[in-house]
């Protein structure tokens, strides 16, 4: 038994260079692989809540500030909007189409509080006109539900100091809006639910569902085996090849 394995393992000559490559890339790959599967776990977590919380009844926007944790809680709002302060939100995607999200300020009658409110999603399909919208001057009545971004915004660039209104920015910040307005307003960005003065607020719960989270880790594992196959059979296969003719010398007499 131990001569045959002593004997695999002298045929098994795989070369330094395959060797090298396999050492750097097989736990790259498999390291790959499990991090897509954490982050398939994670997002199927945050999936889940979000159903809960999207079941449950709406909250008094008074309790959003004393709550550890508002993240997809639904909020029964009434109140105005400011439509002198609007932002839209650029290089939002809905099936393919260009697009932008207006969001206002909010002023919640109920408990006094400055709210930044989505109301949905609008098209935009020709850059050298302005996207069309309109605000409802009359008290409005609806639900929404607080967004909190599963991290930062991704950016090429931050956006240019502006003083004009509406606003095109690629990200916002609740509290720098706030700030800049001189209000006291809730840190999060409220998404409206379909309602008198929204658009297309049919809202992805995440960009990247935990399926393809999934699906790409069983691609990094699947080459990671392919690759230690490929290794394997070379090593196996790899015989240096014996010279020829060598002790074959003719002598040639005069």
């Amino acid at each position: 038994m131990r001569s045959s394995i002593a004997s695999a393992l002298q045929r098994f000559r795989p070369g330094i260079a395959p060797t090298l490559v396999v050492l750097v890339l097989l736990p790259l790959m498999v390291g790959l692989g499990f991090w897509q599967l954490a982050r398939g776990h994670e997002k199927q977590l945050l999936v889940d809540r979000y159903a809960e919380r999207r079941a449950a009844e709406p909250v008094s926007s008074a309790q959003l500030n004393d709550m550890a944790d508002p993240a997809f809680r639904r909020v029964h709002l009434r109140g105005q909007l400011d439509g002198e302060h609007s932002v839209l939100l650029d290089n939002r995607m809905r099936d393919g189409k260009a697009g932008v999200e207006l969001l206002q300020p909010f002023h919640d009658q109920a408990s006094g509080l400055w709210l930044l409110l989505n109301r949905g999603w609008l098209p935009w399909p020709d850059r050298r006109i302005a996207p069309a919208f309109t605000t409802p001057e009359q008290t409005l009545n609806l639900d929404a539900w607080v967004y909190v971004a599963p991290g930062e915004t991704f950016q090429l660039h931050a956006d240019p100091a502006s003083t004009q209104w509406p606003r095109l920015l690629t990200a916002l910040h609740p509290a720098a809006l706030w700030d800049e307005l001189g209000r006291s307003g809730f840190a999060y960005e409220l998404r409206a639910e379909a309602g008198p003065g929204t658009y297309e607020t049919s809202w992805p719960v995440v960009a990247m569902g935990p399926e393809k989270h999934l699906a790409y880790a069983v691609q990094w594992f699947a080459m990671a085996v392919a690759l230690l196959a490929l290794y394997l059979y070379l090593g196996w296969h790899n015989k240096k090849e014996k010279p020829h003719g060598s002790g074959h010398e003719s002598t040639q007499h005069i």
